[in-house]
């Protein structure tokens, strides 16, 4: 719009210029709160308007360009290290830094320009808050949406991995990853329903999605939730293959319906009908009965086992049963709201401290050594694009800083994706020039382009790079007569600033995950740790469910989601810096195996009336805590830096593991199957719980301590 009254009012410069600080205080217009979203395209216009006037005036000799580019660059990266939506600030603000390069003023004084661009963030955050008030549900209804098709991504890997797998290793990765992306939107949905509930007050539109979305937080922790360890459940589908078939057809339409429903959120006469599912109950209970029948004492554990994992599966559908009717939009009592005082324990306020800035002035800060390399980077790649004399040496370092990331193996990514992109993109255009002439359709096919480019930056960024690339030659074109020398360039620009990317990334202050890959597993298994404290508090004590637990469960599944994250980085490293990679995957399988233990534990617990716990539950959650406190211990003197061992042999402390106690006289003669089926679920994930936490430190004592 004010390119389009630029031109008609013959002030094109001005329109160039709010148009500029708009686009540039788009990054932070991201899902989450209001508040939030507001706070960062205004910090956003206040960074572009320091940074244009600075820009303004770097027409100067190069022997004090480049320190004073160098600098300014390290300054607007190191803005990184106060979040996610502070980082997009920085690329907002680098964004501005690199263009002031590219246009010069004819009409405008510097401060104008300056001035005139942060206007245009103004106008884009104007624009962004009347958009949210015309479509406030967008943003939720989005997420929301994404979080019940992941969800139902999880339930179907959840269901391939019954019963014996060759690629068990394969589908335990995709699961992380799975979990990793969930805990992500989980957090987006978190801060956008709860922070809009305390600055607005109720709804019963929020209340109603606040209630679906804990129970998708459930079902995610059912379905992680595991009766009994996978050999077992092998063992027992290996000998029934019916009773596999019968499970993985139940998990898969609960999957579907899951994925009906993101798709139709507001379409509630659209959803399944709950029919098809309980009679795939009817006809699992019945098989399971005939099991039952059919075989004597010996394969009872069996049966409890099978009847333990439909259980689960219930409560997956009492779960799917509430969404569905939450979600036909039904007038909620004062009983049915969760209550704000509970809510806000759920949301952590960000450190803004500026302290957090002299604590980061380190050689160990990822962001410093970040924001570092990219300033040494973006240096060199505007050097060596004046030195050959390059049309626009700009387009090196613009390509620099959109490519180059803290993790190498994401840099490595872009790069390859950017490269591929750009020459697609070119290829297309070639084509394309040689067919059309007209400017203006130049003009819309440019426009057309970079929206299709931002709407998929997220989803495939090869895809991006190409259409960012059509979009820049079609608007060049209507200025530049000869388009193949700018195709031309543009493609020897990007194939330079993306080699010069990886290149910094691999051997200028390298981050390597190794260095920080412990400090990962170590939070996780200290929130692993609180969580079962709190499960085995509340077993004991019963009583209403506690907040407590359902924060440290949060906490437990966002360690787990970071150290995924972290090993995911890991494993797109080179070989030679995957130090212990085969040991440290075993970690973060432990990890998750725990969780998922957790997850049973609590299920169960939270679901089900359970029964007063025994002196054995005590002494057995009392060695496994010790044993999780022992291993945080080592986790922290242990250094994965070393690529040798220790080669001792670990020699746990003696400890007699109590008899099963479903074998317990007292508990068969009880003649109460409930009794019987907790007692196995209880026995079955307190030995599995001990089993991992032992694995855990016998792995953790092989490495050399710093």
């Amino acid at each position: 719009m004010p390119i389009v009254l630029g031109i008609a009012t013959n002030h094109l410069e001005i329109g160039l210029a709010l148009c500029f600080g708009a686009f540039w205080c788009s990054p932070s217009d991201i899902s989450g709160n209001l508040r939030h979203k507001q706070i960062g395209i205004l910090f956003s216009s206040v960074l572009v308007i320091i940074i244009s006037f600075i820009g303004g005036y770097l027409n100067i000799p190069n022997f004090f360009l480049f320190p004073i580019l160098g600098f300014l660059t390290f300054c607007i990266a190191f803005i990184s290290i106060y979040g996610f939506r502070a980082s997009l600030i920085s690329f907002s603000g680098l964004l501005a830094l690199v263009l002031s390069f590219a246009h010069t003023l004819e009409s405008l004084e510097v401060y104008q320009y300056a001035i005139l661009i942060g206007v245009g963030g103004l106008w884009y955050l104007v624009l962004s808050t009347l958009w949210f008030y015309i479509n406030p549900k967008a943003q939720t209804e989005e997420t929301l949406a994404a979080i019940f098709l992941r969800t139902a991504d999880f339930l179907d890997t959840r269901r391939e991995l019954i019963g014996e797998q060759p690629n068990r290793d394969k589908l335990q990765i995709e699961l992380l990853n799975l979990q990793a992306e969930l805990t992500e939107h989980h957090e987006t949905l978190r801060e956008i329903l709860i922070l809009s509930r305390k600055s607005s007050g109720k709804s019963n539109y929020q209340s109603r999605r606040l209630l679906v979305f804990a129970q998708l937080i459930e079902i995610l922790e059912t379905a992680i939730a595991n009766p009994v360890n996978y050999n077992k459940m092998d063992d027992l589908f290996e000998e029934h293959p019916e009773f596999k078939t019968d499970f993985q057809n139940l998990i898969s339409e609960l999957s579907n319906q899951l994925r009906s429903i993101g798709e139709n959120l507001n379409k509630s006469h659209q959803f399944t009908s709950n029919k098809i599912l309980s009679s795939a109950f009817k006809t699992i209970e019945k098989d399971i009965l005939k099991f039952k029948n059919e075989n004597n004492l010996e394969d009872y554990e069996r049966y409890l086992m099978l009847h333990n994992l439909l259980d689960y599966q219930k409560d997956q559908f009492e779960k799917l049963k509430k969404i569905k009717w939450l979600l036909g939009n039904p007038e909620l009592s004062s009983d049915d709201y969760i209550k704000n005082d509970k809510l806000k324990r759920f949301i952590e306020s960000r450190d803004y401290n500026p302290k957090l800035i002299l604590r980061n002035l380190s050689i160990r800060s990822t962001i410093f050594k970040h924001s570092l390399r990219l300033a040494i980077a973006v240096m060199f790649g505007y050097a060596f694009g004046l030195f050959f004399d390059f049309q626009n040496p700009y387009w090196i370092i613009l390509t620099i800083i959109v490519i180059m990331r803290p993790s190498y193996g994401l840099t490595k990514e872009r790069s390859k994706n950017r490269i591929i992109g750009t020459l697609i993109g070119a290829a297309l255009a070639t084509g394309l020039v040689f067919i059309i002439t007209n400017p203006y359709i130049y003009g819309a096919l440019g426009v057309l382009s970079i929206v299709i480019a931002f709407s998929m930056v997220q989803k495939n960024y090869k895809a991006s790079a190409t259409f960012i690339t059509l979009s820049v030659i079609f608007i060049y074109a209507i200025l530049e007569p000869n388009i193949l020398k700018v195709i031309q360039f543009r493609v020897l620009d990007t194939v330079i600033g993306a080699l010069i990317s990886y290149a910094a990334m691999r051997w200028l202050l390298p981050a390597w995950s190794y260095t920080e890959i412990g400090d990962h597993i170590k939070d996780s298994l200290k929130a692993n740790a609180v969580f079962f404290k709190s499960i085995t508090n509340f077993y004991q004590k019963k009583g209403p469910i506690p907040t407590s637990l359902k924060i440290n469960r949060k906490e437990a599944f966002l360690q787990m989601s970071n150290l995924s994250s972290a090993f995911q980085r890991m494993a797109q490293e080179p070989e030679s810096k995957q130090n212990h990679i085969d040991d440290i995957y075993q970690l973060v399988v432990i990890n998750h195996s725990f969780l998922a233990s957790l997850a049973s534990l609590s299920a169960y617990a939270q679901n089900n009336k359970t029964s007063e716990a025994s002196a054995d539950f005590s002494l057995i959650a009392e060695r496994i805590n010790k044993n999780l406190d022992k291993a945080c211990d080592l986790l922290t003197i242990i250094s994965f830096k070393d690529s040798e061992t220790n080669n001792s042999t670990f020699k746990p402390e003696p400890f007699k593991f109590p008899a099963n106690l479903i074998t317990n006289d007292s508990i068969l003669e009880s003649n109460n199957e409930r009794t019987h089926k907790e007692a196995h679920l209880v026995w079955e994930q307190l030995y599995w719980l001990y089993s991992l936490s032992e694995k855990m430190i016998k792995l953790t004592s092989k490495f050399k301590a710093n």
